[in-house]
């Protein structure tokens, strides 16, 4: 791919719509200085200057796409609290489509709380709840899902393993998407692993792809047994392992493997770059992209955010700058 098809793709961002089905959460971000340890245990004393929250896990996927110009549609589960209330505002604020954030009073809205001091996280507080919602409630995830599936060109699966996808909801998505005629990626965690069947792309990072198929990654040969083990498993169509300094590397359908190098400068932070990777892939090629160039428009994206401090997104300017690097 040279810098002209990659401009054609980014051409085509603004206003594909694409649903994306997953685990919706809140960051909340506790930003101060440490100057001295607390007299009543060793522990470093952070003195808060600002709070900032963000839309996290599958709601940083809707902000990396509307970031990107494409219109976000939403599935997933919220609780009857203020910090459902808020992550709705979040969505209202970012110009997402409501209609498919359901309201499960028998849980908390997920919400992970990080205390930073001088550009380093100190620790994180987790308030969730990861049991598998109810049935009453998959129906009604199901509905909206099938709804928005009408207006969308493709479809994003965030797991980041909440209690949202379970066996059914994953089974009946996936199947309405490919019966539509339109892609379906995820981004995947080992617990659901075996329920991911027939998607178009998944993307396990090196960890996960190991555990998934029983095989460490230590070389070439490795590597291509492990993937090839994923898409037995799942039978689907393309597999793209993520290694961070490593890159990616794709096996796609006619059992090509392709290495992409890493293109990130500084690393600070890869919170949420994995959301950064599904969203561009799938947004590039719900815009006309051989998977081959949308997992390298998605590579440019990842070494944008995982420069950036905290929950981040890439601009269409800044993937347009880092796309230079291409020939031609």
């Amino acid at each position: 791919m040279n810098q002209l098809r990659a401009q054609q793709i980014l051409s085509l961002f603004p206003n594909r719509k694409l649903i994306v089905l997953g685990d919706l959460m809140l960051d909340e971000f506790i930003w101060g200085e440490v100057r001295r340890i607390s007299p009543e245990a060793p522990v470093p004393v952070v003195e808060v200057k600002r709070e900032s929250w963000h839309l996290g896990g599958a709601g940083n996927v809707v902000s990396n796409l509307i970031e990107l110009g494409a219109k976000a549609l939403p599935i997933g589960v919220i609780g009857d609290d203020e910090t459902g209330k808020l992550m709705a505002r979040k969505f209202d604020d970012r110009g997402a489509d409501p209609r498919g954030l359901i309201i499960d009073s028998s849980r908390p809205t997920t919400r992970k709380t990080r205390i930073v001091a001088h550009s380093q996280q100190m620790v994180r507080a987790d308030r969730e709840n990861r049991s598998p919602i109810s049935g009453e409630i998959e129906d009604k995830v199901i509905a909206a899902f099938s709804a928005a599936l009408t207006e969308a060109e493709a479809v994003i699966v965030s797991d980041y393993d909440k209690g949202l996808l379970t066996p059914r909801v994953l089974e009946e998505a996936i199947s309405a998407t490919h019966n539509a005629g339109k892609i379906v990626c995820l981004d995947p965690k080992i617990k659901n692993f075996l329920n991911y069947q027939k998607v178009d792309v998944i993307t396990p990072n090196q960890p996960e792809a190991e555990r998934a198929s029983g095989i460490e990654i230590v070389d070439d040969d490795s590597l291509i047994a492990a993937a090839h083990r994923i898409r037995e498993l799942l039978d689907c169509t393309n597999v793209l392992i993520t290694r961070g300094e490593h890159g990616m590397s794709l096996l796609d359908a006619d059992d090509k493997l392709t290495h992409i190098p890493t293109v990130a400068r500084e690393v600070y932070d890869v919170t949420g770059a994995g959301d950064t990777v599904i969203a561009t892939l799938t947004l590039s090629m719900a815009s006309g992209a051989s998977v081959h160039d949308a997992a390298v428009i998605a590579n440019h994206a990842a070494g944008v955010v995982v420069a950036k401090v905290g929950t981040a997104t890439v601009t269409p300017t800044e993937l347009a700058e880092t796309l230079l690097d291409l020939e031609g």
